[in-house]
């Protein structure tokens, strides 16, 4: 096997709708016949002990990978309808690689210090209105 497959390419496929039964082996058998395949990852659930349903495949050329889209999507595996499409990257992507609690503002709120920069705000606030409340009446 080789490296992880590369998203961002259009030799790499989603490949969703997979009956239980389907192993990694399968997969190589049912989509060899459009060309080598470098690599195969099936996400499993660990809780249940089988796959997550879905797969990723990524073939040698792009080409390969066009012609399996082209065959495989709809096709049927297992009694179950295939969804083929090229890998797209993990779109979750808040614009920094760094942690959110790494941030001052996610600590304070956290830590309890905006909660007492609120209360202290609070106080002035209610110091205020019980003065322009009895400047009304005065």
């Amino acid at each position: 096997m080789s490296q992880a497959p590369t998203l961002q390419s259009r030799k790499a496929l989603y490949i969703g709708g997979l009956d239980p039964a389907v192993t990694e082996t399968t997969l190589r058998a049912a989509f060899l016949p459009f060309g080598p395949v470098q690599h195969i990852n099936v996400p499993m659930d660990y809780a249940q002990g089988t796959h997550k349903g879905f797969a990723f495949l990524e073939f040698a050329d792009a080409d390969d990978a066009k012609e399996a889209i082209y065959n495989m999507d709809g096709a049927e595996l297992f009694g179950k309808a295939l969804t083929v499409n090229v890998a797209q990257a993990d779109k979750m992507n808040l614009g920094s690689n760094k942690a959110l609690w790494s941030t001052d503002e996610w600590f304070r709120e956290h830590a309890g210090v905006k909660e007492e920069e609120e209360k202290t705000q609070e106080k002035k606030g209610g110091e205020t209105d019980s003065a322009v409340a009895k400047e009304k009446l005065v």
